[in-house]
């Protein structure tokens, strides 16, 4: 009979290289605020959230984070944890519930960490920076922008600009048709891709170019479904003009654009878990591998 020496115990150092390497090779979305307009708490949202936009993405060792809702709060308690951070952020546009809570992210006020910021420059010339500083300002927030201590780096871009991180993240920009003025992203990396437009209304008779160039063959479409059909040509209270979308057109542009999973995001406030689960389950009937976004859902992208 043969005798074998038993194998070698893995060392402690061999342990981190190999979740170093794991690392460096995962492409992972996590989604920390999924509700549009306003933040519903109360017992109504609690499986899905009512906390408003924040989505990170993780690629390798890389952190984006995409729009700064009230999910941004939640987010930073998590990464205080992981100091010190390094993280991009985008902002697909300034109104409220993308940008209020900002001056909540503590993570911002720790000098060990760095962030660089974009944002698109607005039609009236009005910056990223501006935008943020301008709701950090008495008599709306006691604490000015320039009281955070960490270090904070401004990129302003225009619609259409392509984004590069290093020589391995690729970041497509195009406008989004929604009021005063909107940007969705395409972030590619090591031959995947995934596609963040939160706050886009479709149009009548066509597809929207930018919307489908955008989506194109991608591996997840986080996309706005603010409303359902019904709901959006509602005779007696129609959300035509209002600058959202509906699930139902969601599905539609998925199979369009041959994206291989879509997550519906940015909940109307009205919408209680009940209502998303009933969507879920007509979302999976027409299109199976469709989410309803939720708080804290983790998606891998294989």
């Amino acid at each position: 009979m043969q005798s074998s020496e038993p194998s070698a115990p893995i060392s402690q150092s061999e342990e981190i290289d190999t979740q170093s390497a794991s690392l460096q090779t995962k492409f992972v979305v996590e989604f920390w605020g999924v509700r549009g307009s306003i933040p519903t708490p109360g017992s109504s949202t609690v499986r899905y959230g009512g906390n408003t936009s924040c989505v990170e993405m993780r690629l390798g060792e890389k952190r984006l984070i995409f729009d700064g809702g009230t999910g941004l709060r939640v987010l930073g308690l998590n990464l205080m944890k992981q100091m010190p951070v390094e993280a991009y952020m985008f902002f697909s546009h300034t109104h409220w519930d993308h940008i209020q809570g900002f001056p909540f992210f503590v993570p911002a006020f720790m000098p060990v960490n760095k962030f660089h910021i974009h944002g698109a420059i607005a039609p009236d010339g009005t910056t990223i920076k501006e935008c943020l500083s301008d709701q950090m300002v008495n008599p709306n927030f006691p604490i000015p922008l320039q009281v955070m201590g960490s270090e904070m780096k401004f990129y302003d871009f225009s619609t259409g600009d392509v984004i590069k991180i290093d020589d391995d993240i690729e970041i497509e920009t195009a406008p989004l048709n929604h009021p005063n003025f909107a940007i969705g992203y395409r972030v590619c990396w090591q031959g995947k891709s995934v596609v963040y437009c939160p706050d886009t209304e479709h149009y009548e008779d066509r597809f929207d170019e930018n919307v489908l160039h955008l989506a194109r063959k991608a591996d997840l479409l986080i996309y706005d479904a603010t409303y359902t059909n019904e709901e959006y040509y509602n005779p007696e209270s129609p959300k035509i003009g209002w600058g959202h979308s509906t699930w139902e057109v969601g599905v539609e542009i998925a199979k369009k654009a041959g994206v291989k999973q879509i997550v519906m995001f940015q909940h109307d406030p009205s919408h209680h878990d009940n209502l998303l689960d009933e969507i879920q389950v007509a979302l999976q009937s027409v299109f199976p591998n469709g989410l309803v976004a939720k708080e804290g859902m983790t998606i891998p992208i294989l």
